[in-house]
């Protein structure tokens, strides 16, 4: 786990695989677990700060994977690269609010 994490804020995976598997996919499916289970949880009326936790519970590691996108296209460079950070920027935005 300690590796995944490290290979991926060092630059050392592939931005293509960054950003299409670790982010838009997996990241994701993550979040929308995440609030699907907020919801199951509000549902059952358990407390507020329980369903905020959970639902909030991927940001750390979707603020991680945006930063590790940036480190990573910027040591890429190019067109494809600054159109990355753009997609890993609003996917952020969309993650977090939504």
């Amino acid at each position: 786990m300690r590796d995944f994490f490290r290979s991926r804020w060092r630059g050392q995976v592939p931005l293509d695989r960054l950003f299409w598997r670790d982010m838009l996919l997996v990241g994701t499916i993550l979040s929308i677990a995440s609030s699907a289970l907020a919801l199951v949880l509000l549902g059952l009326k358990l407390p507020l700060w329980l369903v905020l936790v959970v639902h909030f519970l991927p940001v750390p590691y979707t603020i991680f994977l945006t930063v590790a996108v940036w480190r990573t296209a910027e040591k890429a460079g190019g067109f494809k690269a600054q159109l990355m950070m753009l997609g890993s920027a609003l996917w952020l935005i969309t993650t977090v609010v939504v």
